[in-house]
């Protein structure tokens, strides 16, 4: 019976479940579906469209290479689907369509409607768990609760590796040419503006490139992870996160090349694997708690009752933290790397994060969709669910009394001001101590270019403090 295998965030030939399950099941022909109105809805950046698109150039190579062609096809929303991919069915004599599961709102109903869809006709659904370590819903608390701590989660994730540890697929084997071609690529979709060379460059496409990345990490900077994670002047982290993200990667591959550093452990051995571990097990937990609230996906805060937090309505602060205008070099910094890369180092997205949210009292949803219109690893589970513990409005949250304080964070994790250099040119002249907080300067040894401080910090603590505390008595 011939295949359709309909790709999504699984743009990679090595370790798929659904194409592996196609081509073992008879003629396969892949599936990429263009939805730029969808994409837009969803906040997907420019830098991460591109990113798709590259890496689909890289994929129809490889598909090609397997005797698999690529069809592309373009809807403007996906509930425009279910009868395309009925029609393309008909057209191939498809008796069976293969897919890597996705989680949010819009996908899982986009799946339902499609499979009933193709139901209605005959023509089989097989969804298949891709890019998790284990299914949402497997990993139950004794009451039959979906974790809601992360270090509970982790310890149920543990006793499952141990009895059954997720193995990377082969490549599939080449199958015999189809008398069908792949169809062209675009080079830009419609409403996506091509992000800069330089940027590009930062993240070449393709899953041999990706592999690489993750063997170079894996071989010079994995088992010092642990250390030198938190300091963004070092290339301490994997940097791995579009990857995945883009399904370029799956966390299977990234998990086994761990272990190998590891001797095979994953809760013990070297700190430094043990600790890439854990995060590879944060993002599967923020996946899980998407799929068990539902309401994530649609703009609300996993604690009920933080809804009434009276947020503050502050477009110009709100502005000025999005351009890097804030007076505080390490928060200013970070969103420049953000805006020249579509990336930032994870210590700082908390950092801004909580800034935004604290110091400013700006509702967090605005900073959650800015990110997601930058970043090039958008990811709607693990975005919401950072956005969420920064603001303590989210599942296993940091305590709303906690506040970073930017200048203390910069003089810990910056201490040279290497970073800040790097992405403020106009600060590079000052001495490490002054370079975290120029505005101690003052009078005629401030600096002209750089703006003072959108915020008192500590008046902006009292203010953030009062607010959920007056949260708190309306709950009482």
């Amino acid at each position: 019976m011939t295949q359709l295998y309909w790709l999504r965030n699984d743009l990679r030939s090595t370790d798929n479940t659904a194409l592996n399950a196609a081509m073992a099941n008879g003629p396969t022909v892949a599936l990429y579906v263009l939805s730029p109105a969808q994409w837009q809805a969803h906040h997907d950046s420019p830098n991460k469209v591109d990113f798709w698109l590259r890496n689909l150039h890289a994929l129809r190579d490889e598909l090609n290479a397997l005797g698999v062609p690529l069809l592309i096809r373009q809807v403007e929303h996906w509930q425009d689907i279910g009868e395309l991919l009925l029609t393309l069915c008909q057209q191939l004599q498809v008796r069976a369509v293969q897919v890597n599961a996705e989680y949010g709102v819009n996908e899982t109903r986009r799946d339902q409607s499609v499979a009933a869809c193709l139901a209605r006709a005959g023509v089989a659904w097989h969804s298949h768990l891709d890019q998790l370590l284990f299914a949402p819903g497997s990993l139950l608390t004794q009451s039959g609760q979906c974790f809601q701590v992360y270090s509970q989660f982790r310890k149920a994730c543990y006793r499952q590796l141990a009895r059954h540890l997720p193995t990377p697929l082969p490549r599939p084997r080449a199958q015999p040419a189809l008398p069908l071609a792949s169809d062209p690529l675009p080079e830009q979709v419609s409403g996506f503006a091509r992000p800069t060379d330089s940027l590009r460059q930062l993240w070449p496409a393709g899953e041999q490139q990706a592999l690489q990345r993750l063997q170079r990490f894996a071989e010079a900077r994995l088992e010092d992870y642990d250390r030198q994670r938190d300091l963004p002047a070092l290339p301490g982290t994997s940097q791995l996160s579009p990857y995945l993200a883009a399904g370029v990667l799956s966390p299977r591959q990234c998990l086994h090349a761990a272990l190998q550093h590891n001797q095979g452990e994953f809760e013990s051995g070297n700190p430094g694997v043990v600790c890439w571990i854990n995060e590879l097990l944060w993002r599967e937990f923020y996946k899980h708690i998407l799929v068990a609230h539902p309401r994530l996906s649609m703009g609300r805060a996993f604690r009920h009752e933080t809804e009434a937090l009276a947020w503050r309505d502050a477009p110009h602060q709100l502005l000025a933290w999005q351009e890097g205008r804030t007076g505080f070099p390490l928060i200013d910094a970070a969103m420049q790397q953000l805006r020249a890369t579509g990336w930032m180092h994870n210590r700082l997205r908390m950092v801004v994060a909580m800034f935004l949210c604290k110091n400013l009292l700006i509702d967090w949803r605005h900073g959650e969709r800015f990110f997601m219109e930058q970043l090039i690893d958008g990811d709607l589970a693990a975005n919401n669910g950072g956005w969420q513990w920064s603001a303590s409005t989210g599942t296993d949250a940091v305590p709303y009394f906690r506040l970073f304080n930017p200048v203390t964070q910069s003089q810990r994790f910056d201490p040279d001001g290497t970073f800040i250099r790097h992405w403020l040119p106009a600060l590079a002249g000052l001495n490490k101590r002054d370079i975290h907080d120029p505005a101690r300067l003052g009078g005629l040894f401030g600096i002209a270019d750089y703006p003072r401080p959108l915020v008192d910090l500590a008046a902006s603590r009292s203010r953030a403090l009062a607010a959920f505390k007056a949260l708190e008595r309306s709950h009482e």
